[in-house]
């Protein structure tokens, strides 16, 4: 952070009770250091962060890098049994927290970091290593949490990328919306602090009214900010979207999920010299491995391309057969190799042979991603669908996430995802459609008929106030399925393996 040196005085971040200059940042990060030094922290070790979004969690996760630590979010939101297989896993020396009365455990000391910064050993001196950086606990496709073990070098090459593919500079000003024990927050975090700006926090859960969304980008000037396309429908189903024509906003990241082309059309309808950008990653490549700048031009074609692979990453496809697809529109399943691949999944050698492969490409190792993807005749990758989800009905081979991106150009539709639930045994889809107007479900069928086949539409529609965010911004389809009475469908003959 060069920012400490040419301006310390610069604001670096803010929450609702305090703000710290760079200069102040780097202070409290190298006493907090000393502090764990002082409580026995040792190179490699795991801290684990008990925080909600904070500018503790920022010192903290500082301070773990560091003295060489390894960082391991957990969230404050989370039931005390996922918070004990996570802890049971990763064995943290000590849980940092600045929460007033903490879930403790009597087998990990659990510290306040206000008490660790009362310290009265020397500043400690900034570990530089090549080393694992934090571990991410994601539930994958199993439901059990694991460890994503990312590296100095991976995370740095993510952060230097994504700063270069949207221009971030001093003047950045970033409002941060994603939990930050989910790494989509880390393209907003990390990139602004390296870049020298400020970043702006606010509690999650007032983020969930868009009231506040708009309130603090008009009253702290910000200029750019990162969210999952869920979390953007919300805002435009806010009255409030409206002051979007004259907000500060320059640049919007979305990731986590697939943007629609209708999502991207609605931004520029508000503020049409808006920079929208489509990110893609899954956690085990670092964050994000592409930050694509999206035209007009681009997504008239009919859809959302996720570009191309930052530097120093490279994207492999592989067709049904296990051969690497070469040819442009014939989709495959991406796999990721280069620079930003995850170190492994901490304990779990087994399962990271099965994703981390190296009979794809020889002298190479792929993560493979599970995703659907081809390359389009511009040269840019498109996110077709998880490969689980593009399902075959009646011998047609049908994508959910294109299912659900026609919906959402029915005219009254303001956002659409779609679903398969158990029909009795068999495979059914289920269109779950908000609407600004009133609609019915034979308009919504009738209109959705003139943009897809009719083979393709869902069998059924349920027609819901606003689509439910889950733990990170993203549409929570469990309680969708749950609160319309439907089951998720469950295939008698089990699946091929699937990546975690």
């Amino acid at each position: 952070m060069g920012q400490a040196e040419d301006d310390p005085h610069q604001s670096a971040a803010a929450d609702l009770t305090r703000e710290l200059s760079y200069a102040e940042l780097i202070d409290e990060v190298s006493r907090l250091g000393a502090g764990l030094r002082e409580r026995g922290v040792n190179e490699g070790d795991r801290i684990a962060l008990l925080f909600p979004n904070s500018v503790d969690f920022i010192v903290a996760a500082l301070a773990s890098l560091w003295v060489g630590a390894v960082f391991v979010p957990l969230a404050v939101t989370d039931p005390p049994s996922r918070l004990r297989r996570i802890v049971d896993d990763c064995a943290p020396i000590l849980i940092l927290t600045s929460e007033p009365r903490p879930l403790t455990f009597s087998d990990v000391p659990t510290l306040r970091i206000d008490e660790l910064l009362k310290s009265q050993m020397p500043t400690a001196e900034l570990d530089v290593g090549s080393r694992a950086a934090y571990i991410i606990y994601t539930s994958g496709t199993t439901g059990t949490p694991k460890g994503v073990q990312i590296g100095t070098n991976a995370f740095a090459a993510a952060v230097d990328s994504t700063i270069l593919a949207l221009g971030l500079t001093r003047a950045t000003r970033t409002l941060c919306v994603s939990p930050f024990h989910f790494d989509g927050s880390y393209d907003n975090l990390f990139t602004t602090l390296v870049s020298g700006g400020k970043i702006v926090i606010r509690p999650r859960e007032s983020l969930l009214f868009p009231r506040t969304f708009f309130n603090t980008v008009a009253n702290e000037r910000i200029n750019y900010s990162g969210f999952t396309p869920s979390y953007l429908r919300l805002l435009l189903s806010s009255p409030q979207v409206l002051q979007l024509g004259e907000s500060t906003l320059e640049i919007v990241a979305l990731g986590g999920e697939a943007p629609t082309v209708a999502d991207i059309r609605a931004l520029w309808t508000y503020l049409p010299t808006l920079r929208v950008f489509n990110r893609y990653g899954p956690t085990e490549t670092t964050i994000a491995v592409t930050n694509f700048e999206l035209t007009p031009e681009l997504i008239a074609k009919g859809s959302v391309p996720i570009g191309q692979p930052h530097p120093g990453v490279t994207f492999v496809l592989r067709g049904d057969d296990d051969e690497v697809i070469d040819a442009v529109n014939q989709p495959g399943e991406l796999h990721i190799g280069g620079i930003q691949l995850m170190d492994g999944y901490w304990s779990e050698p087994e399962v990271t042979s099965r994703v981390m492969r190296d009979d794809v490409v020889p002298g190479e190792t792929l993560y493979r991603t599970g995703d659907l993807v081809y390359r389009n005749d511009d040269g840019n990758y498109v996110y077709v669908d998880r490969v689980d989800r593009v399902i075959k009905r009646s011998g047609v081979r049908i994508s959910l996430v294109e299912l659900s991106e026609s919906l959402s150009q029915v005219d009254g539709v303001t956002a659409a995802t779609c679903l398969t639930f158990d029909r009795d045994g068999e495979l059914g889809i289920a269109g779950f459609v908000s609407c600004e107007a009133v609609l019915t479900t034979i308009e919504v069928r009738r209109a959705a008929s003139t943009l897809i086949p009719e083979s393709m539409l869902p069998d059924m529609f349920v027609f819901v106030g606003e689509m439910p965010l889950g733990r990170s911004n993203m549409l929570d389809e469990a309680r969708l399925l749950s609160e319309a009475g439907l089951r998720p469908f469950r295939s008698a003959s089990p699946a091929p393996p699937a990546p975690e």
